[in-house]
């Protein structure tokens, strides 16, 4: 009688783990979410750089009482300019605040003249250290911030369509609810 090698093992084991590791993936409540350790804490220290013509954004301005959006973006970012447009609607609605993420000062300026400009103040990120801070991955980066200036919620990627709708929406509804 011919002995099977336990080697012959392996190759369904490993498939059966990988498969398992994909169902459990998809079980979870939102599978494109990144998980933030800045959700409920203070939020980082602010760059202290703003655009030439531009109000300076700092760190009492996330601490005013009210709901408040923290934009990360640039002008390079071809993703920044696909929701540029419903950061100056949400801009309607509340302060806007955005950092600018390794620009230059002259092609930042051009695209806000251009596009618009949704944000009640701006500081500028040039090396990228305070993204670092705040746990940003690449623009565009959305934050939720209370009047307390505590991070309620975390938006990686541009805030359109689904994501916007399903995602970023009911996030942002909440946070205004419990304001009040």
């Amino acid at each position: 009688m011919a002995r099977i090698s336990p080697l012959v093992a392996i190759p369904p084991l490993a498939f059966a783990a990988l498969a398992a590791m994909f169902l459990w993936g998809m079980g979870r409540d939102d599978p494109n979410g990144l998980p933030s350790a800045m959700v409920g804490r203070q939020a980082p220290a602010l760059p202290q750089t703003t655009l030439p013509g531009k109000t300076q954004l700092t760190d009492d301005m996330l601490r005013q009482p009210g709901v408040k959006l923290v934009n990360f973006w640039a002008s390079w970012c071809p993703p920044c300019r696909a929701e540029h447009p419903t950061l100056i609607d949400l801009a309607k609605r509340m302060p806007v605040y955005g950092v600018d993420l390794r620009d230059t000062e002259a092609n930042a300026l051009a695209f806000l003249a251009q596009d618009g400009d949704p944000f009640a103040a701006l500081a500028t990120d040039p090396k990228g250290r305070g993204a670092i801070d705040w746990g940003v991955t690449a623009p565009p980066e959305t934050f939720i911030v209370d009047g307390e200036g505590r991070v309620l919620y975390r938006h990686a990627g541009p805030l359109i369509r689904e994501d916007y709708t399903h995602r970023f929406l009911p996030e942002l509804e909440k946070a205004l609810s419990a304001q009040d």
